[in-house]
């Protein structure tokens, strides 16, 4: 290792996410070595709160680990603001392709298998890093949304994103709880909690706002926007939209072309 990539981690803290903290022994040596700041936590969870406190300026994270894998912690990662920015670098056993493109879909900076060499490790570790610091320094606009304190807000704040991204083909209410670390009892409770409806009411109330979306901003037929935001059929989500908007979709598509 260069005395250059030495210099570079003087100081950093990284956090370490990892159920079986033991297998990455030796990596954490080299890295305590090289005079980096290392925390550990072996349950995600708790590398959740970690992550939150100390802002540390780089995380190890597993994917295969007992109640919430790593892409959940990755995707709860995102939607805490001091988090968002941070350069997460999976290690994992995981060497499936689909996993790999999961978890840099999902924001996740970099992807190494176990077993590796924790010279490769540490030196794309003074990579993102670097970049990440590049990105700050140059004031890249950052997220300014308020401070998330409530754990539930975290937890919520996912499912939306994810609901949102996924209308079209969206998983059962067990996979969206599972994809944001939770089960669906404390999820449903969420919504009804943060949102006073259900996440199904929820979901339809997304679509439906999607759909006057691209009913006004595109030339898809109401076939296409129906299948976009994720109805069975035209006339199911033409029945939908009169019950909601009082208005049949072509009906308010017509309505926003005669406003402008």
């Amino acid at each position: 290792m260069s005395k250059q990539q030495v210099q570079r981690l003087q100081g950093v803290h990284i956090l370490l996410v990892d159920d079986k903290p033991e297998e990455v022994e030796n990596l954490l040596t080299v890295l305590q070595a090289q005079g980096a700041r290392v925390t550990v936590a072996s349950e995600p969870r708790k590398g959740l709160q970690l992550a939150r406190v100390f802002d540390p300026d780089l995380i190890l994270l597993d994917v295969h680990m007992p109640e919430m894998d790593g892409f959940a912690v990755c995707r709860l990662l995102r939607e805490i603001p001091s988090c968002q920015t941070t350069p997460v670098i999976f290690l994992t056993s995981a060497a499936d392709v689909a996993d790999r493109v999961s978890g840099l879909t999902l924001g996740g900076a970099d992807y190494i298998v176990k077993p590796f060499a924790e010279e490769e490790v540490i030196a794309r570790i003074v990579i993102h890093v670097q970049l990440a610091k590049r990105v700050q320094g140059v004031g890249l606009p950052v997220d300014a949304s308020p401070l998330i304190e409530h754990p539930d807000q975290v937890f919520l704040q996912a499912a939306l994103r994810l609901i949102s991204e996924q209308l079209n083909n969206l998983p059962k209410l067990g996979e969206i709880a599972e994809q944001v670390g939770t089960h669906d009892k404390k999820l449903s409770a969420i919504f009804r909690k943060h949102l006073g409806m259900t996440v199904f009411a929820w979901v339809r109330e997304e679509r439906l706002r999607k759909a006057q979306e691209l009913l006004a901003r595109s030339q898809m037929s109401i076939e296409d926007v129906a299948a976009e935001v994720g109805f069975t059929s035209a006339a199911n989500f033409a029945t939908a939209f009169r019950e909601r908007f009082l208005v049949t979709p072509t009906g308010y598509r017509q309505s926003v072309v005669q406003g402008l």
